[in-house]
């Protein structure tokens, strides 16, 4: 498990190039600043932000690379479902910059963050859709993903729409990982699993694929 800031740099270090890295640096001193204008993160985990958010954003990468093929896991669409300050979805956008990430947000202040980050780090194939859920134009998502963002059921009845039967699901949970899995019906626990996140023994990430026509009947 990663236990503080120096191996959570070299863990994300693995992941990317050093452009990443530069890129992520600006974000970290970024997410600082603009903290003290609106709450993006809770203030106390800014000490540990690599730790807290960078890497735990970045162990996403391996979930997808263990599910999905080769070129799905580095190509796809990457759909990031109420992703506040752009977590995990724009940290996936800057290490990835040739994929092509979309990041749902409906509360302004933060899509207008979200708009500056994307522009001042060069991601031009990540895109901001700064809307509700509900009324994001339907595309196909390889990749789905979704921190504290909404209950289970909730996030796979919103969502299914995206999935095309091959997209994968990776949506950090917490510590109410298992038990949120345990409360869906048979046929949801069969399709994901809890895999521990690197940044937090206690803590687990939901991952799997939605079979075609669950919309609804989560």
């Amino acid at each position: 498990m990663i236990r503080d800031e120096t191996e959570a740099r070299e863990y994300v270090d693995k992941l990317c190039d050093k452009e990443a890295m530069e890129r992520l640096d600006t974000f970290v001193a970024a997410l600082r600043e603009e903290n003290s204008r609106q709450n993006l993160v809770a203030k106390p985990t800014l000490d540990i932000a690599w730790q807290r958010h960078i890497a735990d954003s970045a162990q996403l990468l391996e979930c997808v690379s263990r599910g999905t093929s080769a070129r799905a896991a580095e190509t796809g669409l990457w759909l990031d479902l109420g992703t506040g300050a752009g977590l995990p979805g724009l940290i996936i956008a800057i290490m990835r910059p040739q994929r092509p990430v979309m990041l749902v947000e409906s509360r302004r202040k933060r899509i207008d963050w979200l708009e500056r980050m994307r522009m001042e780090l060069a991601i031009p194939k990540c895109e901001v859709a700064g809307s509700r859920l509900e009324l994001v134009e339907t595309v196909p998502a390889s990749v789905i993903s979704a921190r504290a963002f909404a209950p289970l059921p909730s996030i796979l009845d919103l969502s299914a729409r995206f999935s095309t039967g091959q997209t994968m699901f990776v949506l950090p949970k917490g510590r109410s990982a298992a038990q949120e899995l345990d409360g869906m019906p048979r046929k949801v626990r069969k399709m994901f699993h809890v895999e521990r996140s690197v940044t937090d023994d206690d803590a687990g990430i939901l991952v799997g694929k939605l079979a075609k026509g669950m919309r609804g009947k989560t």
